[in-house]
């Protein structure tokens, strides 16, 4: 894994916003904020049950889940940059939760991101399927 790649950088930090959000670490509202920021407003995406979201249902989520899941861990692994382009990137990876008490559950993940004309990295589309 290159270490210096943005893609890369921006999937472990949203994971890190992510943790804090749900697993109650961090409650003040701006980072959730700063977390839904991430997103596309053409975000779209496929669930491991194949529930599809998007940008609406993803901000309600976020909005009301914040604390839900008290003492989570995420692990990242295995990053893979599929293809990269002026317009954004693919990248794929392997992600690992747990809960205290609870089996571990594991996922591959694929992110589309579109690169806005500012050089922001905006999560354009996630696909997660659980791991078998």
């Amino acid at each position: 894994m290159n270490a210096k790649n943005p893609y890369f950088d921006d999937v472990m930090a949203t994971h890190v916003l992510i943790r804090q959000w749900l697993g109650g670490e961090v409650t003040e509202p701006a980072l959730c904020s700063d977390l839904l920021a991430r997103f596309s407003s053409d975000y779209s995406m496929v669930t491991t049950s194949g529930k599809q979201l998007d940008q609406t249902s993803l901000t309600a989520f976020f909005s009301t889940a914040g604390g839900s899941r008290p003492g989570l861990k995420m692990e990242i692994k295995d990053l893979r940059l599929i293809q990269q382009s002026a317009a954004g990137a693919t990248v794929s990876y392997r992600e690992i939760q747990s809960l205290p008490g609870a089996e571990s559950t594991e996922r591959f993940s694929t992110v589309v991101y579109e690169k806005t004309a500012d050089g922001a990295l905006l999560w354009r589309h996630l696909h997660e399927t659980w791991a078998a």
